[in-house]
């Protein structure tokens, strides 16, 4: 078994794209049929990470993300982030690593 799709959910679709875009994602918009707009990344492996707008909710659910990035501007090691909506996102940057891709 492998993953193959990932979502996030949030009130704040540009900044969240543009945090996950600052890691080494490449985002390209979609939006299918009458669906929402939202943006998509095609991982190296070929998963893909998908970034929605929450809705009258509100709520982006609690999650914890993992990326290995060859080089980052936050020097080699082990990383906690969090994106703009409080998720904790560690980065992991090291020689050998493979990049985060894009599609």
């Amino acid at each position: 078994m492998r993953q193959t799709l990932l979502v996030i959910y949030t009130s704040r679709l540009e900044e969240c794209r543009d945090f996950y875009g600052a890691l080494g994602l490449t985002f390209h918009a979609e939006q299918h049929g009458g669906g929402l707009r939202h943006y998509a990344a095609t991982l190296p492996d070929g998963a893909v990470f998908e970034i929605y707008p929450a809705g009258g909710a509100g709520g982006t659910g609690g999650l914890r993300l993992g990326f290995a990035v060859a080089d980052a501007a936050a020097g080699p090691g082990r990383h906690l982030l969090r994106d703009p909506d409080g998720r904790a996102v560690e980065l992991q940057v090291g020689v050998g690593v493979g990049g985060v891709g894009g599609g």
